[in-house]
């Protein structure tokens, strides 16, 4: 393939999707995405976790969330998971015990390079000034310096990771 020095799109490729907002001449603006650091404070409303530290990981497709006695069972016909959060590294005081549906389960290629099968829930998302719905894994990330990985999924159209930067979006209160 020749190497491109227009903006030209590539052949075949699938268009960008892009927030917008009609303008008042009723023309399409872009709504400009949030600049955040490589890590954050987030809040997580729908599973009771007022902050919680979220490394914006641009290599990771998936978001993933540290999950203890992560337990799937089924409720009047629906596929639920009962699970423990521990929002803050290193403590346990802190623990929330949370049910909620399952939408989907996906194999996922772990940070070691196995896959595994993990369950999928979809939960907002309290970032900045933002917030939205994010699919998230299930998983036990005991050894990994962060409870919860934000992947390209989540953050598409919506932020711009500044990797030289942390906590953009404010400290911890």
């Amino acid at each position: 393939m020749p190497f491109r020095t227009t903006n030209e799109p590539r052949a075949n490729s699938a268009p960008s999707r892009r927030a917008v907002t009609p303008g008042a001449t009723g023309r399409r603006k872009t709504s400009p995405p949030d600049t955040l650091g490589w890590r954050e404070w987030a809040g997580l409303p729908d599973l009771g976790i007022a902050r919680i530290k979220v490394k914006l990981d641009t290599g990771a497709r998936t978001s993933s969330l540290h999950a203890f006695g992560i337990e799937q069972f089924e409720r009047e016909g629906v596929a639920m998971v009962r699970f423990e959060i521990h929002p803050h590294q290193r403590s346990s005081k802190d623990a929330v015990e949370v049910e909620a549906p399952v939408i989907d389960e996906r194999w996922i290629r772990n940070s070691g390079g196995y896959r595994e099968l993990r369950p999928v829930i979809e939960t907002a998302i309290e970032l900045g000034e933002r917030s939205w719905s994010i699919e998230l894994t299930l998983t036990r990330r005991d050894e990994m310096g962060f409870r919860m990985l934000l992947g390209r999924q989540a953050l598409r159209t919506r932020v711009l990771v500044d990797s030289g930067r942390s906590y953009r979006a404010g400290r911890r209160s």
